[in-house]
């Protein structure tokens, strides 16, 4: 029972993090998950409980979803993704990570060094579409590096939050497809990812409500350092 509770308690704060960064929230439930349930169904419930939070997070901001911005990222990263998916036996895991680490950091030092002058661009959006979705079928997650290019965009926190997770959600469904051999859950573990999508939910709509008093200019200081802090572990851990 109490390994119940600690899952709940994870999906709960996972979606807290991740509704108020836009990311982190895989880090911190997928070692929960393999602890509590094994690898064997930490993989599909991490998938189900992420499916969850993502489209919590984009219904609470569905008003403020950068619409063009979200269908330029999606149109380079969906096929890209599925490529990735298909390929992911080819380069080694760590290579993957360390790529993503890289490439977030470039954008954030783009971002801090232009300032205001750098902001994302059509281009910008549809590249970066193409590398996070590659990357992301490729090393099972790349919602960081994602996170960075909707963060470049200089979006209010609900918009870049809602925006973020609309295309996340598309990417996970994508995957999804391309891994369901991974989906044996028994009836039990069912109950289970419902619960922990109630708890995502709750987590997601608590974040909601405490980034809409945030000013946005600090909010974007606080996720440039936030994944900067991230990049640099990929790059240095793998």
């Amino acid at each position: 029972m109490w390994e119940v509770l600690l899952l709940l308690l994870g999906a709960f704060v996972a979606a807290a993090i991740s509704g108020a960064a836009g990311f982190g929230g895989a880090l911190l439930l997928l070692p929960l998950l393999t602890l509590t349930v094994g690898v064997d169904s930490a993989v599909p419930l991490l998938t189900l409980a992420q499916l969850v939070g993502n489209i919590s997070r984009a219904a609470f901001g569905f008003r403020h979803i950068q619409w063009r911005s979200v269908g330029l990222f999606l149109t380079g990263a969906l096929p890209a993704a599925v490529l990735g998916a298909f390929s992911f036996i080819a380069i080694p895991a760590t290579v993957s990570v360390r790529i993503i680490g890289v490439a977030i950091l470039g954008m954030l030092m783009a971002k801090v060094m232009l300032r205001s002058r750098f902001v994302a661009g059509p281009r910008t959006m549809l590249f970066g579409g193409m590398l996070t979705g590659f990357l992301s079928g490729l090393a099972g997650s790349a919602g960081p590096l994602g996170a960075a290019f909707f963060l470049s965009l200089g979006l209010p926190p609900v918009a870049y939050i809602a925006s973020e997770a609309t295309s996340a959600l598309s990417l996970h469904a994508v995957k999804t497809v391309v891994y369901q051999h991974h989906f044996s859950l028994s009836p039990r573990e069912w109950m289970l990812a419902l619960g922990l999508g109630l708890a995502m939910v709750l987590g997601s709509w608590v974040s909601k409500r405490s980034i809409e008093r945030l000013d946005p200019a600090a909010f974007r200081w606080w996720v440039t350092g936030l994944l900067g802090a991230l990049a640099l572990g990929m790059v240095i851990g793998g």
